[in-house]
């Protein structure tokens, strides 16, 4: 079965930083695209950033790209994201998910993935 734990979340000023992580088991995690969306109060889950099995690709929204960074040590089963020069916009519940198939690709899509962790609380306010 698997199992996805995200983390990391907190309050932060604007312009500040926090770095959210995400453990996967129960799957070989080197074999699946993984990702990070949110969902602010009212609003519909959105994408976030994607990465490829093998790190090689990485996709992100326009509304966090320069800001936000995505990695996966696929040795600790553990991906990241970097967030930084954070807005109060940025404020969410943060998602870590799995993608649903083994492959190459970067999933984006919501219905990509299969397996989702409980979800972390970032707020950016002064």
């Amino acid at each position: 079965q698997v199992h996805v734990v995200d983390s990391g979340g907190g309050l932060v000023q604007p312009g500040g930083s926090l770095r959210l992580s995400c453990v996967a088991s129960g799957r070989t995690f080197s074999r699946y695209g993984m990702g990070w969306f949110r969902q602010a109060p009212g609003k519909e889950r959105e994408f976030v950033a994607a990465i490829s099995r093998s790190e090689t690709s990485t996709y992100y929204a326009d509304s966090v790209k320069g800001r936000f960074t995505i990695s996966r040590d696929n040795g600790k089963n553990t991906m990241y994201l970097q967030m930084n020069s954070l807005k109060a916009e940025d404020t969410a519940v943060y998602y870590c998910a799995l993608a649903a198939y083994q492959g190459g690709l970067v999933p984006t899509q919501i219905t990509d993935f299969g397996s989702w962790g409980q979800g972390t609380q970032v707020t950016v306010s002064s």
